[in-house]
């Protein structure tokens, strides 16, 4: 295997650890902060500071997204500003690990939906891996004590839906310039989860 190939593996595994490093800060920050605001805070806060790095990184060749892109773009920014509202939601009726655990439901997710959407090819050890983190994931949900699925993990899981379907359609403009779609992703679905936050009546929170 080539190194690009292994570098890409390393990346990934990189992204994976600091995503579940983020779930229990975020329980964290759940006490002091309300969760539509502080997934606004998150979003918004990861978009500026691509752009900032993007300041420094002036010279990219990857192309530029355009109008054509508009309608993955618009579903991308839209299934973001759900997804860490149900997140966050979910966390403050669940425990933190039983939501990074649930959140391996976006790989069934991701491959269901690239299949049905996008006819990807799904093979026999994928299904296989789909199948165990399909059995862990209702094992997770199902309140044993009653027999009954859990509220938080349902929101988990509902949000781990929207980010599959917002895989898929990041896919379709993959091969445009990362930087600029963080950015977009990040200021457009921040600012989408901030005005939710305003409305519903949530406040900002406190500087410390």
């Amino acid at each position: 295997m080539s190194c690009k190939f292994h570098k890409a593996i390393f990346h990934a595994i990189l992204a994976a650890a600091l995503y579940a490093l983020s779930i229990p800060l975020s329980k964290l920050l759940l006490t002091q902060v309300q969760p539509t605001m502080l997934a606004a805070h998150l979003y918004i806060g990861a978009g500026m500071g691509m752009a900032i790095l993007g300041l420094y990184k002036k010279k990219r060749h990857e192309k530029p997204l355009q109008r054509s892109d508009l309608k993955y773009t618009s579903a991308m920014v839209a299934l973001d500003i759900a997804a860490p509202i149900l997140l966050l939601l979910g966390l403050k009726h669940s425990p933190a690990a039983s939501a990074s655990l649930l959140n391996n439901f976006e790989i069934v997710a991701t491959a269901v939906i690239a299949l049905i959407a996008f006819g990807e090819t799904v093979t026999k050890r994928l299904w296989a891996a789909i199948a165990l983190i399909t059995l862990s994931s209702i094992l997770l949900t199902l309140d044993t004590t009653s027999l009954s699925f859990s509220l938080g993990s349902l929101l988990v899981l509902g949000a781990t839906i929207c980010w599959g379907i917002e895989n898929n359609c990041t896919r379709q403009i993959a091969d445009k310039d990362p930087l600029q779609i963080v950015v977009i992703k990040g200021l457009g679905s921040g600012t989408g989860v901030l005005i939710v936050a305003l409305v519903i009546g949530e406040t900002f929170a406190s500087i410390a």
